[in-house]
């Protein structure tokens, strides 16, 4: 019996789509998550009476056919990219982009990572970095005898330097855009790495050419929705229910053929 089989491939979905939602649920506090979603697509089908077909031979077609579907496969795992709320945080260092782009990470391997959790530390050397000590390109360094920090919307960080009456400017921070931000790969830590699905990274100042503002003293949240997760959480559950009930029939049926005498 095709049922199940068909009835473990949605059993096996909804296993998976429960997992998404999880994670996403256990990220609901982490900055700028973005949550995912599982999609998902019927298998082939088993055509047993072709549509189309001729059903005589005076040329008459079928109108319908018989089509046999053997379950469902999942599609993609899909990550929308909205934008999260804005989380006061009063930390001069902390940064929250407001818009379309990511802070570029200088990554130990030397490559690029990016991320659009802007939760800045200053490091040993000085240098402008992100949670883990990674520096945030283009690499800005805060003299030691800086009182005051100011990030622009823009993204021209100032120091206040004591006996100077004029900041001085010490740099300015860049944003990354993809023209497929979905396409990103998930290296964990709020970190995403460029692939040939996501297109090649455009740097630019914040503000200009479509790029996202800098909001100082704020930290982007998760975009993650507690209601509408928990409200795919329970239909997931009763979908899974519902295929292991399909199961359950199945083996009475086969059961019962069996003991035919």
């Amino acid at each position: 019996m095709q049922s199940l089989s068909i009835a473990a491939t949605g059993m096996m979905a909804q296993q998976l789509n429960v997992e998404v939602i999880s994670n996403n649920i256990a990220n609901m506090s982490t900055s700028g998550f973005k949550r995912q979603r599982a999609e998902f697509q019927d298998l082939l089908y088993q055509n047993l009476r072709r549509v189309g077909a001729n059903s005589s031979d005076a040329g008459t077609i079928i109108p319908a056919g018989v089509h046999i579907g053997l379950g469902v496969k999942t599609g993609a795992v899909s990550r929308i990219m909205t934008q999260g709320n804005m989380d006061n945080t009063e930390n001069k260092l902390d940064v929250a982009i407001q818009g379309r782009g990511f802070f570029r990470v200088e990554m130990p391997s030397g490559e690029d990572a990016y991320t659009r959790a802007g939760s800045f530390q200053i490091g040993p050397d000085g240098l402008l970095v992100n949670a883990d000590g990674y520096t945030i390109a283009p690499g800005l360094t805060i003299p030691p005898e800086a009182t005051d920090i100011s990030i622009s919307r823009d993204g021209q960080v100032q120091v206040a330097i004591p006996g100077q009456t004029a900041p001085q400017i010490v740099g300015q921070l860049e944003l990354t855009t993809f023209a497929n931000e979905a396409g990103l790969d998930p290296l964990g830590s709020n970190l995403f790495a460029e692939t040939p699905a996501s297109g090649a990274p455009t740097v630019g100042i914040p503000a200009t050419n479509g790029l996202g503002t800098l909001l100082q003293g704020f930290l982007e949240t998760s975009n993650v929705n507690a209601v509408s997760e928990i409200t795919t959480l329970i239909t997931a559950q009763r979908a899974y229910e519902m295929n292991a009930k399909i199961i359950t029939a199945s083996d009475e049926m086969m059961s019962v053929t069996s003991n035919m005498k």
